[in-house]
């Protein structure tokens, strides 16, 4: 099968007609980027040929936003050797067309006969599945699926198994296989497929374990039984030698006497922690009172400093005073500086002034002279050019004239040949000195007249003769019709102006001449004058003015008389002195801040000196030094006072150890609770065990273990019995099976030979083996002994989609073998394909587009380039696309 033509419209993202022509019948490559409609164009096959006409689901079809349009698909194909071309609409005005070599169907009749052709079926209601699409849906690859190969092998299985030759079916046909059935059936009844028991076999199975676990229930109540009678003779023992003495009061008694100890020493921390933090205040007052002392110190000390900031102070002033001289004397000559320089600088820049427009005065004389020339010649053509057209206006011939006279003249020609064939022909040869009159025209010597019509020949002393020609009324009419056509082309002559057709001609060649004169001179003058002659006039009349503007500026600014630098020169000399008196004028500022700074830092300086100077000469200043060494001195006395105290309730307190006390107040009281509540639970306990025991003993447990243990071995020899059996029908069902397996693979050797062909450019040395049901189910790789063995499933994503390209190659070579329809469709596949494997793939690819037409979408073109096939742009066939009809 091959697509020659696609042809959509109002379907998705198309709304006008989109029209995909001339399909070749190798690989055809569609590129474009996401959004540009390749998916769109698989739909469009898709549902052309899945979908019923009919179908109501289809509402995705239509371009969003439009619920009146009418999706359209129309396809020229080829197959079996015939054209066929099939139209469908869907949604609205539904209808389906099929031609094929002059027959017509219609509707269902039509897709019927698609689905019979190309081996899939359609719904008996619904959308189309994935289930129904047969041998298509092996070929044609939605975007991201190619790995999967299981499900469309699965529903294309009856038509590959076609193409074989010979149906699998035909294997359970022979006698062997009824065998193979008989044992299969009683391996099932009792063996599942994976070899887990069932049946009557897993009900055996089952018999036994449930004896097991209440033979293994009873022996282990009869455990307990024992075990309890051996707890309740200790539980008494033990009752009788602690509970009755009642231990636990003995314990509560010492935590009694240990508890009001405890209270005591908790007493005598409390004590400690208070004058603990009374010796914490005492030292924090000591520590101020030291403090204070040692400010007093740092005042004496301060002085000092501050005597010396006063001194170093006055000489920074003097030293600032002595600058300001200097910087005076540098100010006035930067200013100077800055004037000559300012000078100079307007100065070369009238003069640089003058010279540019002393170039451009230059300039634009010179250009009003080309110009003036240019326009002297530019209106001697525009006067030639109008001569030239009055001339052309009066030789031109309309070319629909040139063309009737010439027709007339081949009609005329035509018809004289006519009235050659139909008109009578009179040939004479007379004798000299004699003569004939036709129709008043005297005929001598020899000739041959055309006789179109009547004429009378007169014979000299013998009579007349009347001549009729042997056309009859044909020739007749072909004159009449030369008379018509002469005078129609005498009447278009004399409207031209010309005698004939020659002389038209020749004026239509020198009005052609003259044309071409025409579009060269215009041609100069446009050179001449892009914009007009006026526009050139107006140019060279404003040019004119810029020149005398600029003389007038010339006459305003001399030449300078002595010589000046250039003005670049003169603008870096005037920066330079700009930047000397700014940075001048910024030192003189600096000074004047830091001499004004300087003064304020000296009678900052003097005034702290004096006041710290009067605060230390002061009486109360001295007072209060003698209280603060007053206050240390009786501080340190508590301290001392307060340190013994404290170490003797210490050492009192660490003999008594009062957390060794508290813990041993807790130990007897847990351990008084814990005697006391195990007294308790062994009263308990022993109320409960001489219950269970009397329940117990009147069950009687030996007997009914001995009874068990009788019916166990009973099932136990039943269930060996069935699983001897269940083994034997195993082994043998897997003999039976090999066998068939043999003849399996004779039947698939024509699939696994399309294979291994193109495995061989992939996976060079591998071989991929097919179950049954012709599905790829296992890739082995390597020599025999050392193969390598993976299922498809357990291969990695990129791997399984090279796989499934393969397979899907191999089922199309199958069904072209066996005259069956192939088109492959890849949309967006091997994605995932490394650019090693992507090179073998595009050899596999062109192998197989040597056989079958492929169309392979793409949005990566750049991996395609060397497919050897012409790429398609997707976004150029939209926008070459016919519009939408009104």
């Amino acid at each position: 099968m091959r697509l020659e033509r696609l042809r959509i419209r109002q379907l998705q993202q198309f709304r006008d007609t989109l029209a995909v022509e001339g399909l070749t019948p190798g690989i055809n490559l569609f590129v474009g980027p996401n959004e540009s409609g390749k998916s769109t164009l698989v739909r469009a096959i898709r549902v052309a040929f899945f979908e019923r006409h009919k179908s109501t689901s289809l509402g995705d079809l239509q371009p969003w936003g439009d619920s009146s349009a009418a999706p359209e698909v129309e396809l020229d194909f080829v197959c079996q050797g015939r054209h066929w071309r099939l139209h469908k609409r869907f949604l609205n005005r539904k209808r389906c067309d099929l031609q094929v070599d002059g027959e017509h169907f219609h509707g269902e009749e039509a897709e019927e006969r698609l689905a019979e052709l190309l081996g899939y079926h359609f719904p008996g209601r619904g959308a189309s599945k994935a289930e129904h699409w047969g041998i298509p849906g092996l070929l044609w690859v939605e975007q991201g699926s190619v790995q999967e190969i299981r499900g469309p092998v699965d529903h294309a299985g009856e038509h590959l198994q076609a193409a074989l030759g010979r149906s699998l079916g035909e294997l359970a046909s022979s006698g062997g296989d009824e065998v193979l059935e008989r044992v299969a059936r009683d391996r099932a009844a009792l063996l599942t497929s994976t070899g887990r028991p069932t049946g009557e076999y897993a009900a055996a199975i089952r018999d036994c374990e449930e004896h097991q676990r209440r033979l293994a229930a009873l022996v282990a109540q009869i455990d307990r039984y024992r075990q309890q009678v051996d707890r309740l003779a200790v539980l008494i023992r033990e009752r009788s030698e602690t509970d009755d003495f009642r231990p636990w009061e003995a314990y509560r008694t010492r935590q009694e006497h240990a508890r009001a100890r405890l209270d005591e020493l908790r007493a005598l921390e409390t004590e400690q922690r208070r004058e603990g933090e009374a010796l914490e205040v005492c030292q924090r007052n000591q520590a101020s009172q030291r403090q204070r002392l040692q400010d007093f110190e740092d005042r004496a000390r301060q002085l000092a400093d501050r005597e010396a900031e006063r001194q170093g102070a006055s000489e920074r002033l003097r030293q600032c005073a002595l600058r300001q001289p200097r910087l005076d004397r540098r100010l006035e000559e930067a200013r100077a500086d800055y004037e000559r320089a300012n000078a100079l600088r307007v100065a070369a820049g009238q003069q640089a002034r003058r010279a540019q427009w002393q170039r451009e005065y230059d300039q634009v004389a010179e250009q009003a002279m080309d110009i003036a020339a240019d326009l002297q010649v530019a209106r001697a053509l525009q006067a030639a050019l109008q001569e030239q057209e009055l001339r052309h206006q009066a030789e031109v011939i309309d070319n629909r004239d040139l063309d009737a006279l010439r027709s007339y003249e081949r009609q005329l020609g035509e018809l004289q040949i006519r009235e050659q064939v139909l008109a009578t022909r009179l040939h004479f040869k007379l004798s000299p000195g004699r003569h004939l009159t036709l129709d008043g025209e005297p005929l001598t010597g020899e000739g041959e007249r055309l006789l179109v019509a009547a004429a009378e020949l007169q014979l000299p002393g013998l009579g007349t003769l009347q001549l009729e020609p042997g056309g009859g009324a044909d020739v007749a009419e072909l004159a009449r019709g030369r008379r018509r056509l002469e005078a129609d082309r005498a009447e278009l002559l004399q409207r031209v102006g010309v005698p004939d057709l020659d002389a038209a001609q020749a004026r239509a060649d020198q009005a052609a001449l003259r044309s071409t004169q025409l579009v060269e001179n215009r041609t100069r003058l446009r050179t001449l004058a892009p914009q007009g002659v006026d526009a050139l006039a107006e140019r060279l009349r404003l040019l004119e003015q810029r020149r005398e503007q600029l003389a007038g500026q010339l006459a305003q600014v001399p030449e300078a008389v002595v010589p000046v630098p250039d003005e670049s020169r003169a603008e870096e000399e005037y920066r330079a002195a700009e930047a000397r008196l700014r940075k001048v004028e910024e030192d003189k500022a600096t000074h004047r801040r830091d001499l004004e700074l300087a003064r304020q830092a000296q009678n900052a300086a003097t005034d702290e000196w004096r006041r710290l100077d009067a605060e230390l000469q002061s009486p109360q200043h001295r007072q209060r030094q003698q209280d603060a060494r007053d206050q240390l001195t009786d501080l340190r006395a508590e301290e001392e006072r307060l340190r013994m105290a404290i170490a003797q309730r210490q050492r009192h307190l660490d003999e008594a150890s009062p957390d060794l006390l508290a813990q041993d107040i807790e130990r007897w009281g847990s351990s008084a609770a814990a005697l006391e509540q195990a007294a308790q639970q062994r009263k308990t306990e022993i109320a409960q065990l001489q219950g269970a025991l009397n329940t117990l003993g009147a069950e009687g447990l030996e007997e009914a273990h001995d009874s068990l243990a009788g019916e166990l071995a009973d099932l136990e020899r039943r269930r060996d019995q069935l699983a001897r059996r269940a083994k034997a029908l195993d082994l043998l069902l897997g003999l039976l099976q090999e066998r068939r397996q043999a003849l399996t693979r004779q039947l698939q050797a024509p699939l696994q030979r399309h294979l291994r062909h193109y495995l061989e450019l992939l996976f060079p040395g591998a071989d991929l083996r097919v179950d049954e049901r012709l599905m790829p189910e296992v890739l082995v790789r390597g020599h025999t002994g050392d193969e390598q063995r993976a299922l498809l499933d357990a291969l990695s994503f990129g791997t399984r989609e090279q796989l499934g390209l393969i397979s899907r190659l191999a089922y199309a070579d199958l069904l072209r073998e066996a005259g069956r329809p192939t088109l492959i469709l890849l949309d967006d596949a091997l994605v995932h394909c490394d650019r090693q494997r992507l090179e073998q793939i595009k050899r596999l690819l062109y192998d197989a587009g040597l056989r079958h037409q492929i169309l392979l979408f793409t949005c990566h073109p750049e991996n395609w380039r060397d497919l050897g096939a012409l790429p398609r742009d997707l976004l150029g066939l939209h926008n070459a696309s016919e519009p939408a009809p009104a």
